[in-house]
Formats: structure tokens, C-alpha cells, sequence
């Protein structure tokens, strides 16, 4: 295809195959999560399946790509769905629109993927994703805190196990760790110091007890970095 022309050029018709054919799981449609899927859609990954049960919200539209004065209170999935359709109208995409956890987890694993991709932000059902993608095999790249950060530089995907000045990454070594898990999970972080002052308490939000300061380009740059690691292992480059 000609839109696809720059990118067959650069990995060969052979590689290009490869994303064509493979399936990728990409649950959570944020800031970290709605980027990486674009990556995805626009390198040629041919079967994808998107997870999200929020709303687009004004406090979005600083770092998320759903995020416009135009789409506030729809679906994120909904409209991640529109637009990833406007890059390929081809793609094999299927959309979760749900909160998922538990059996619901489970349940995706009656299908295989060739990656998964986790920006989920909530604690239980994120350690639960990855619990379940390690018990079948799946890789999986999770993405850990972006909040509160500013130094693209300091970004970088290393295994669980060597993360450090990140809170959510400790959280979730230590949830990892009941489950026998201490390393061979991939992450991307940011070992960038949070001063405390960026973060403040909030109240009536779902799945969440505190608000963590954003610039626009760190969750964008996670997801990148998240969508980089997949292609790339996906077409063995």
C-alpha cells in the first residue's frame, strides 16, 4: 500500500509482513497507552486489540491523544477506534470498552498474542495482567509511572527487577514478588526524582486516591518508547 511505503522501505517487504500478521493487546488508552497505539497502527500492525473504560475528561487534553474539546465524555476506546480507522481502514480491530480485572483478565488469554502492551494505571488489575502474560508466555512491555517527570532522556526499558525511584514500579515489584515474579518482566521508567509537591490527594475519582502533576510530552514519549519495543521485536530489527 502507498501510505505504507516509507515503512516498507526502511524494513523490507518480509519484515512489513511480519507486522501485518501479528497481533498486539494494548490495554489502557491514556496518555501512555493512546500513543503507543498510534505507533502501532501507523508502522502496519495488522490485528490489535484495544481496552479502555473511561471517558475522555478536560484534565485529558494535556497529554492524551483521544483528548480534544470535540470528544470530551465519549469513550476513549470509541474514539481511538474512529481514528485508528482513519489511518488504516484494514486493520483487524477489536475494542474493549470496560474496566477490566479478574475473570475478565483470564479471559483474554483464550486468544494469542504476539505482545502485549500494558498502560493500565490502576494497581491490582495491572499486576494481574502481567501475572496472567507471564503464566502464558505472552510478552508483555508494562509501562511504569509518567507523572510528575519532565527528562525524556532518563526514560529507558530494562526488566522489572533494576527499576528504582519509581513508586508504581516498586508497587508492583512487590506485588509481582507474591506471585513468584522478580524479574524477566520488561518496563518501561523513568528513575527521575518526583518532587512531592507535584502530587496532591483527590477525592470521588474511581481507581485512584491521588493526582500526580503531567507535561505533555512523558506519557506520549512512555508510549512511544512501549510501541518502539513491540515493532521491533515483533519484525526482529
Amino acid at each position: 500500500m502507498e501510505w505504507q511505503s516509507r515503512t516498507e522501505l526502511l524494513l523490507g517487504k518480509d519484515k512489513q509482513e511480519r507486522l501485518k500478521n501479528a497481533n498486539v493487546l494494548v490495554v489502557g488508552l491514556g496518555g501512555v497507552g493512546s500513543y503507543a497505539v498510534e505507533q502501532l497502527v501507523r508502522a502496519g500492525i495488522g490485528n490489535l486489540l484495544i481496552i479502555d473504560g473511561d471517558s475522555v475528561h478536560p484534565s485529558n487534553r494535556n497529554r492524551q491523544l483521544p483528548a480534544l474539546i470535540s470528544t470530551e465524555n465519549l469513550p476513549k476506546a470509541t474514539v481511538m477506534e474512529q481514528r485508528i480507522k482513519d489511518i488504516n481502514p484494514d486493520i483487524n480491530l477489536h475494542i474493549i470498552q470496560d474496566f477490566i480485572k479478574d475473570k475478565k483478565i483470564e479471559a483474554l488469554f483464550d486468544t494469542h498474542y504476539d505482545y502485549i502492551i500494558d498502560a493500565i494505571d490502576t494497581l491490582s488489575p495491572k499486576v494481574f495482567l502481567i501475572v496472567n502474560a507471564v503464566k502464558n508466555n505472552i510478552p508483555i512491555i508494562s509501562s511504569m509511572g509518567a507523572g510528575g517527570k519532565f527528562d525524556v532522556s532518563k526514560i529507558e526499558i530494562t526488566d522489572i527487577s533494576k527499576t528504582h525511584n519509581c513508586k508504581l514500579a516498586r508497587m508492583v515489584r512487590k506485588r509481582l514478588s507474591k506471585h513468584g515474579i522478580k524479574k524477566g518482566v520488561t518496563v518501561v521508567y523513568s528513575p527521575e526524582k518526583i518532587n512531592k509537591d507535584f502530587v496532591i490527594p483527590v477525592e470521588g475519582e474511581q481507581n485512584k486516591k491521588t493526582t500526580v502533576g503531567t507535561i505533555s510530552y512523558m506519557p506520549a514519549t512512555f508510549g512511544i518508547f512501549a510501541a518502539a519495543h513491540v515493532i521491533r521485536r515483533i519484525a526482529n530489527v
